[in-house]
């Protein structure tokens, strides 16, 4: 309970800097990471200055992000009834085939630059070139979560570079994102703009039951609970399934991470729920407030906890990583984006920008400083794309298998993979676009 309490008083921290500080306001940083890097900045003293630290006082912190990291992706679908995949398709289909090829792209890019670039220099293993697609489309929450399978593949220390190329992203994200913002408005490439702000009241909730019979967030924490149970009957049975295949799919499967199958229980209790639940007793408002919670904690335990000697001892193919990942995602908001968009293509870039460096908060942010009253169509392709996408990429299923691959298929087949389906994304788009162009519109 110590080390719990000293977690909460660094998010504490995180929020009065957050909220008193103008720079870090400017950078729109989250207060846990504000929290996680002041806890990180403070452990880091103490270790060096050889002042003795009673180990109880940072007790599971390590543990942690593997465990919340399940709650944060098993509440991900969870209060909404799960529309139907032709409906979302219909909605989104350009946002999500321009979203796919953004994040498939940034595995390309680290699988080219640690085999051609990265291994021949350094002597980096092929598993590195998932550190920056899993820090950025990922963000702190998959970083930290993703150390039970570095650990699994014998690549502890890939945990912290993963998570500093995540602080990285956001950072990059936000400053990056802001100055093409401004840029975009001196160009006259958006219709309105106004700064986000920085404090809102809202109700977060409604209760679904009586109090008598059971309090309102803690039903909503069983259907969570139900959702990581169900998480956990698919990764045994996967796991049944792939010891008796031929090959290294047994290893494969066991070094898979847990938490998306947390996502597709959620998605399965909601459908449950949808068919049978009249009274709704899932609360979309309350199930964000546990996600959100589970969340804060995750990235101020995973941050504190970074061994920066780590990250020191390796920096410089992480800054060559973080840089490829960055240009990556300019040429697709400057040169891809132009041209595959037919309206508020910079709206949606921006949008995608923020979600595939940081996390999908940031691109809402850069989003609704060009697009505050949602004047475009931007902000609803977008909410609708992440249904489709969440499930694949930025902590999805690809998420859960490319550092396994890496391992154990190699750097080359995972870029092959990855090229081949970017050339099926990019296909779709050309097709898309000659259709629109066909029909005059």
């Amino acid at each position: 309970m110590i080390s719990f309490g000293i977690l909460a008083g660094l998010l504490m921290v995180g929020v009065v800097l957050r909220r008193k500080v103008k720079w870090i306001q400017r950078l729109f940083l989250p207060a846990s990471v504000v929290g996680g890097l002041i806890g990180l900045l403070v452990w880091q003293w103490l270790r060096y200055s050889d002042i003795s630290v009673n180990p109880t006082l940072t007790a599971g912190w390590s543990a942690l992000p593997g465990l919340l990291i399940n709650v944060v992706f098993a509440a991900l679908f969870m209060g909404e009834r799960v529309p139907k995949i032709k409906t979302v398709w219909k909605s989104c289909s350009r946002q999500l085939a321009y979203g796919q090829l953004v994040a498939w792209g940034q595995y390309a890019v680290g699988c080219l630059m640690v085999l051609v670039l990265l291994s021949p220099w350094f002597g980096l293993p092929d598993v590195y070139a998932g550190i920056m697609p899993v820090g950025f489309e990922g963000g702190h929450g998959t970083a930290g979560g993703m150390a039970p399978v570095f650990d699994s593949l014998g690549f502890p220390e890939m945990k912290d570079m993963a998570l500093a190329a995540a602080t990285f992203g956001i950072l990059g994200a936000i400053i990056m994102g802001m100055a093409l913002v401004n840029w975009a408005i001196r160009r006259g490439l958006v219709a309105s703009h106004a700064p986000a702000s920085l404090a809102e009241r809202r109700p977060v909730g409604t209760l679904t039951i009586s109090g008598d019979i059971v309090g309102a967030l803690s039903l909503q924490l069983a259907f969570v609970g139900l959702a990581i149970l169900l998480g956990w009957v698919f990764k045994e049975s996967l796991l049944m399934i792939a010891s008796s295949l031929p090959g290294r799919w047994g290893e494969l499967m066991a070094s898979f991470p847990m938490f998306p199958l947390c996502m597709l229980g959620g998605v399965i209790v909601q459908l449950f729920c949808d068919a049978f639940d009249r009274s709704k007793l899932i609360c979309r408002g309350l199930m964000l407030q546990l996600q959100n919670a589970a969340l804060d904690f995750l990235v101020v335990a995973a941050i504190a906890t970074i061994q920066l000697d780590v990250v020191a001892a390796g920096w410089v193919p992480l800054v060559i990583l973080v840089v490829g990942g960055l240009l990556w995602n300019f040429f697709c908001l400057r040169v891809i984006a132009p041209r595959v968009f037919n309206d508020a293509w910079f709206e949606r870039a921006i949008a995608e920008l923020g979600q595939s460096m940081g996390v999908t908060a940031t691109g809402l942010l850069l989003l609704r400083t060009v697009d505050p009253d949602c004047e475009t169509e931007a902000a609803s392709a977008f909410a609708s794309k992440q249904l489709l996408h969440e499930p694949f990429m930025g902590g999805g299923l690809w998420t859960g298998l490319a550092i396994p691959l890496l391992a154990l298929w190699g750097g080359w087949s995972v870029l092959g993979i990855t090229l081949g389906v970017m050339f099926l994304w990019s296909l779709f788009l050309f097709i898309m676009q000659r259709k629109r162009s066909a029909h005059g519109v």
